[in-house]
């Protein structure tokens, strides 16, 4: 939803079950900020990096050094060097060059396989399991003010200044994301990675009323986190993936 904004910057990633290396799910919501551009970018390169990863390891089977830590780091970095050689191709005075290099995107992906759930998370977008019911944090936001992230800033030489919120050189709002070039080395492509294991403990349906058909399911808890970030004030896009595990 482009919510109380002009434009949507926002953009997703939806593969279903299978469609990624004939194994996994994929999901993605990337939150654009300073244009879209950098968010669409990473909705489309982002999957095939990790399809990559996957089809390369199933060549090598007797190999059992596979690291989603290092598989979700090393495709995130890809991305953003990407975005920067390119923009490094054009002339940086112009006003569009200078334009791309504010933007950027925050970066919430899940990967399902058949046993665990990984979660790359990059901002101050969220991932969250619903388990036996009650809500399991996936992600945690990386705020400017969070302690170890405010020491990383300041090691780089950068300052966490309160303008309206806690700001990356008093502009951004996150200390991690994809892109804004112009805040570097301050702001960090890296994610932080968790690895989930999947149990049979299901409850998404528990407040939903009398509907029980999955995909009916699953939009009307999608549509009510919309309802409910409305209400609450939101004046951003809003981009709510449900994932109903079965």
């Amino acid at each position: 939803m482009m919510g109380r904004r002009r434009v949507m910057e926002d953009a997703v990633t939806v593969a279903p079950q299978g469609s990624l290396a004939d194994e996994y799910s994929f999901f993605a919501v990337y939150d654009g900020h300073g244009g879209a551009m950098v968010a669409e970018v990473c909705s489309e390169r982002l999957r095939k990096c990790l399809e990559k990863h996957i089809e390369n390891a199933k060549k090598f089977p007797e190999e059992d050094d596979f690291d989603w830590k290092t598989v979700m780091e090393d495709c995130f970095s890809r991305i953003d060097e990407e975005f920067e050689e390119s923009k490094g191709k054009e002339v940086r005075a112009s006003s569009a060059a200078v334009a791309k290099r504010t933007m950027g995107t925050t970066a919430a992906a899940v990967l399902v396989g058949s046993g665990d759930v990984v979660v790359a998370n990059c901002g101050n977008s969220r991932a969250v399991l619903c388990r036996g019911g009650a809500p399991v944090p996936l992600s945690s936001n990386h705020k400017p003010e969070r302690p170890d992230e405010k020491e990383r800033v300041e090691a780089a030489g950068g300052s966490i200044v309160n303008r309206k919120g806690w700001r990356v050189q008093g502009v951004l709002p996150t200390s991690r994301s994809i892109g804004d070039h112009h805040l570097k080395p301050y702001i960090s492509s890296q994610p932080e990675v968790t690895v989930t294991e999947r149990t049979e403990s299901k409850s998404l349906r528990g407040g939903l009323g009398s509907r029980h058909l999955a995909g009916q399911c699953a939009s009307d808890a999608a549509a009510t986190l919309v309802e409910l970030a409305i209400a609450k004030g939101s004046r951003d896009n809003i981009t709510v993936i449900v994932v109903l595990l079965q």
